[in-house]
């Protein structure tokens, strides 16, 4: 009969083992398959493509599940005939999960490229909303769900520190006209306007 603490041992270990599993094929899928859009590091070069490295492990199987759907999910819906193709190809088992794989690998990919405001002026203006909201307009502070500093809950919403101030603008844009749908930011999308948008986009660009 093995002991409590020779148990524990052995579990530790095989989820060390299937850690490093995760990471290597994430690894590979990143290099073969996400490297053209989003670096091989997540780290992108093009601000239409969102920087991947340093995102919440969760968040990124999440929305990779959302994509490989192509459905909606629980008021969640993530639209994109690019993103749902390659999604089809990554699979999900129970002993293999391409998804989890990959969220492992960026999750823990330094943010070497991250974005930088474009205009001093708007990004004060979308510090006021990330910080306290629009109360006349019943918007919350955004830093309620991302964090005071952009780094998001992990399992739920996205690290938004560092990222590509167009990708976030068109983001929200998504959400307001309902291309991407999600319970909270949908609703709250649709109480912006165009220029708080882009303020909120400017000053979540500049967060570290």
């Amino acid at each position: 009969m093995c002991s409590i603490a020779a148990l524990g041992i052995t579990l530790g270990t095989n989820a060390h083992a299937q850690s490093k599993a995760d990471l290597a094929r994430g690894q590979q899928i990143a290099t073969t398959v996400c490297a053209a859009c989003h670096g091989p590091d997540g780290n992108s070069a093009l601000a239409v493509n969102p920087n991947l490295a340093a995102q919440g492990e969760q968040y990124i199987a999440s929305q990779l599940a959302l994509f490989k759907s192509g459905k909606e999910d629980q008021g969640r819906l993530r639209a994109s005939p690019i993103m749902q193709g390659i999604a089809a190809g990554l699979v999900k088992s129970d002993t293999q999960d391409d998804m989890k794989a990959l969220g492992v690998y960026f999750s823990i990919q330094k943010l070497n490229r991250p974005a930088i405001p474009a205009s001093k002026e708007q990004a004060l203006k979308g510090q006021a909303i990330y910080r306290a909201g629009i109360r006349k307009l019943d918007v919350p502070a955004c830093a309620g769900c991302h964090s005071p500093n952009g780094a998001g809950i992990p399992a739920q919403y996205p690290r938004l520190a560092g990222q590509w101030p167009e990708y976030t603008y068109q983001s929200l844009k998504n959400y307001a006209s309902e291309q991407r749908k999600h319970p909270v930011m949908s609703a709250i999308a649709k109480r912006l306007n165009d220029e708080q948008m882009q303020a909120v986009a400017q000053y979540t660009a500049g967060l570290r």
